[in-house]
């Protein structure tokens, strides 16, 4: 299908952004690397009348140290991170699962704001953000906010940003020397959207689990963290993993659609919950 009619406007800077969004309303987008909202325009489930381009914001392609964590600009597409070798040597999660994203086209275009700040639940970025408890970087006309990842996700495709806020940059941080890290998704198809997936990241202390972070793709309006096995695992021997995943499921709510029953994701939570921290632990 083609999307209905719009006009398009190209930002020079972070602020001409905004200044366009407030011009043009709740009825423009941004538009980063255009892999998540054209496809959604295509199918008129989104008809915005101004797209306000940020492909030349050159100033936020980046990834820098900061100290305790990474910043990268939100216009740092995928295929950056999976070959940069801070992210690599700091936090790996992040870099692994830019190369699962779709195909290399996907890769060279897309960007971490972008698929962000578009909100899916059944992305991989964003449970994989929540799971590193990341940050991310907003401003508007008021100046800069930091918002934790947990609290930017609020339901389904909706996020905490204000209707003329970008999302600048991402902070993640760097991962202690003993912690593993694994991300595990199931998929219909090579490439599809995960039916579901599981971030888990692992503190490993004198061979027990020091603590674990779990987020889960899919099986809610939001990203949603597995506490149940969370607290399961913290403090527990490598031999509990299978028992404490069990209850990945806790507190969920997966729909039911084409890909997948919300029985058989719930099944699928449990299983890949165990497949992903066995894999951070090194089983």
């Amino acid at each position: 299908m083609i999307p209905m009619a719009f006009d398009y406007e190209v930002a020079e800077s972070v602020d001409h952004a905004i200044d366009l969004l407030g011009q043009h309303g709740e009825d423009s987008k941004l538009l980063a690397g255009g892999h998540s909202l054209i496809p959604i325009m295509r199918l008129r489930l989104a008809a915005p009348t101004v797209l306000i381009d940020l492909g030349r914001l050159e100033e936020l392609r980046y990834v820098r140290d900061g100290g305790d964590h990474l910043a990268i600009g939100a216009m740092t597409r995928h295929r950056d991170l999976l070959f940069n070798d801070l992210v690599k040597e700091h936090c790996g999660i992040v870099g692994w699962t830019a190369g699962l994203l779709g195909d290399p086209s996907v890769q060279h275009r897309g960007t971490l704001g972008g698929t962000l700040s578009h909100g899916d639940s059944s992305g991989d970025m964003p449970s994989v953000i929540t799971a590193l408890e990341g940050e991310l970087t907003i401003k508007g006309p008021q100046g800069e906010r930091t918002v934790e990842a947990a609290d930017f996700f609020q339901d389904y495709m909706m996020t905490d940003l204000g209707e003329q806020e970008v999302v600048t940059e991402i902070r993640v941080p760097k991962l202690a020397p003993g912690t593993g890290w694994s991300y595990k998704k199931f998929s219909r198809r090579s490439q599809d959207w995960a039916t579901v997936g599981v971030a888990a990241v692992v503190e490993r202390s004198n061979g027990s689990i020091g603590s674990a972070r779990i987020a889960l793709t899919s099986m809610g309006a939001t990203p949603i963290r597995a506490a149940a096995v969370e607290q399961a695992l913290s403090g527990a021997s490598p031999d509990a993993v299978a028992e404490a995943s069990q209850s990945a499921d806790e507190g969920t709510n997966p729909s039911s659609d084409d890909a997948a029953s919300a029985e058989f994701r719930r099944h699928l939570a449990r299983v890949f919950t165990q497949r992903a921290v066995e894999e951070a632990l090194g089983r």
